[in-house]
């Protein structure tokens, strides 16, 4: 059962705590304390918002039946439905209690054989999460950007910077199939192309990654593309290489060189904590003969723009014909069913 009572407590204990004058002399325990309280305070909102969402639906049924008006009937129905739809969000957003949910998230995406095409959809893609990114609220910083010889990307790195940032998008890791007319073919046939896409948690510093440094490769080269184009004149991007794992990273979105290494070290320990945690995932999960395997060779989803259009998740059957909006990052639906399934 939902305690707003405790959460209100606990919203009057963070603010007490947030007056402290002392407080940002540990930047990083102030940001945490804010980034709690304002979980705790969504939580509240969303709590209040449902119950006055009830409240209405239930009136206006309520006065349809007293008046036996059907337009009103119609609109506590319609009520109703939306009242649904936003319990079950909710109830999803609860369950994101992973053990690292809660935290925001690097998502990386890379194009796939096809060169232009590729990397033209790879773009898209790019395009597609930032939309869904803002759309919720959440930051985007840059990290890391390679542009396509021609058009389009190559590959990208974005941080999500917001609450269960990690928890909604962790499910999105795999291939994404692109099938259209290529707007680069003079003769209008229709391609099939390929990207990757990670996600991968920000971890804090209250988890101890332990890497030898003598398994690091680190290179260092001139910044390019968004996020670069102002630093592009020194070396100031670094590429880091973990070499037991093959794990490769890179950031080129500040002018300090320094900055970079800090913040390709930070994406390193993301990706080998993300690891452990699908490697434990997989060991739990061993006995399901019908696991999804996430990787390249495997596609999670299909965007069909020709000779029909559809998006399809291939793993829960969710499917829709409006492909403009899933391209403008309306994913909810997506998201929603994937981790359902988890559930």
């Amino acid at each position: 059962m939902f305690d707003l009572s405790n959460i209100e407590t606990q919203i009057q204990e963070l603010e007490k705590q947030s007056e402290d004058p002392t407080l940002w002399e540990d930047q990083d325990k102030a940001k945490a304390l804010l980034r709690k309280k304002t979980s705790l305070e969504k939580k509240r909102n969303t709590f209040l918002g449902l119950e006055e969402a009830y409240e209405e639906a239930k009136a206006f049924l309520e006065l349809g039946v007293e008046a036996d008006d059907a337009a009103m009937l119609l609109e506590g129905d319609t009520s109703l439905n939306v009242l649904t739809k936003n319990l079950e969000h909710a109830r999803l957003e609860s369950l994101l209690s992973g053990e690292a949910d809660d935290s925001d998230c690097f998502l990386e995406i890379h194009a796939g054989a096809g060169g232009t095409e590729a990397q033209d959809w790879a773009q898209m893609i790019v395009r597609m999460y930032v939309r869904w990114a803002e759309s919720k609220g959440y930051k985007v910083d840059w990290i890391q950007e390679s542009a396509g010889e021609e058009a389009g990307t190559k590959s990208a790195t974005l941080r999500i910077v917001g609450d269960k940032a990690y928890g909604w998008l962790k499910t999105e890791s795999g291939v994404h199939r692109l099938v259209r007319v290529s707007p680069f073919d003079a003769n209008a046939k229709r391609h099939t192309s390929f990207a990757s896409v990670g996600v991968f948690p920000v971890i804090d510093d209250n988890i101890e990654i332990d890497i030898d440094p003598s398994d690091l490769r680190i290179d260092t080269y001139r910044a390019s593309g968004a996020g670069g184009q102002h630093v592009n004149t020194t070396d100031s991007a670094v590429r880091i290489t973990h070499i037991p794992t093959k794990i490769v990273v890179q950031c080129q979105n500040d002018r300090s060189q320094h900055r970079n290494r800090a913040e390709a070290m930070s994406m390193l320990k993301s990706r080998l904590y993300e690891r452990e945690l699908q490697y434990r995932e997989d060991a739990a999960n061993a006995e399901n003969a019908n696991k999804t395997e996430i990787g390249w060779g495997h596609q999670i989803r299909s965007y069909v723009l020709h000779p029909y259009q559809m998006v399809k998740d291939l793993r829960t059957q969710v499917e829709t014909s409006n492909t403009g909006a899933v391209l403008d990052g309306n994913l909810d639906m997506f998201l929603e069913a994937s981790l359902a399934q988890r559930v």
